[in-house]
């Protein structure tokens, strides 16, 4: 497949630098799509997605310039009321992506009166999982995810 550890801490990065960590949007490369990427070395990163209280998207890694990994996840708000900090603690659980597992964020994480959840099976070449944020014990977002390796014929 590739080098699991240097395709991870690559992955970790992307994912901190990009959306998790405020990262800027550029053209779309389809309409209406919200698009960031990131690259290093011969590494290329882009998250692609669509909506914001529903929402859509997929992430994508090229190695030397082919797509050997990817994921697509779907979200949606449960409460019509967003909490003010409900995006500082997904993009700060989504900044605590953990080595073994880098899809989303931790398996738990509090800020305020907001609790983080993730839960995954499978590893880097093929997983599936879903995350939650609840406040007082009432869940009031959840996403789903899945993923794992991109293999062509081509190689």
């Amino acid at each position: 497949m590739f080098d699991k550890k240097e395709f991870t801490d690559f992955l970790m990065e992307a994912k901190k630098k990009t959306y998790a960590g405020h990262g800027k949007e550029t053209r779309p490369s389809r309409l209406q799509s919200k698009d960031l990427p990131y690259t290093r070395d011969n590494y290329q990163y882009l998250d692609s997605y669509f909506g914001d209280i529903d929402f859509i998207g997929q992430e994508v890694v090229w190695i030397n310039g082919r797509a050997a990994w990817g994921m697509n996840y779907y979200g949606e708000m449960m409460v019509a009321n967003i909490p003010e900090a409900f995006s500082d603690c997904l993009k700060g659980a989504l900044r605590e992506v953990p080595f073994n597992a880098p899809y989303r964020g931790p398996k738990t994480f509090t800020h305020g009166k907001l609790e983080y959840r993730c839960e995954w099976l499978g590893d880097l070449e093929s997983f599936t999982g879903t995350e939650t944020i609840s406040e007082g014990g009432k869940e009031i977002y959840k996403l789903s995810f899945h993923g794992g390796k991109i293999k062509s014929f081509e190689g």
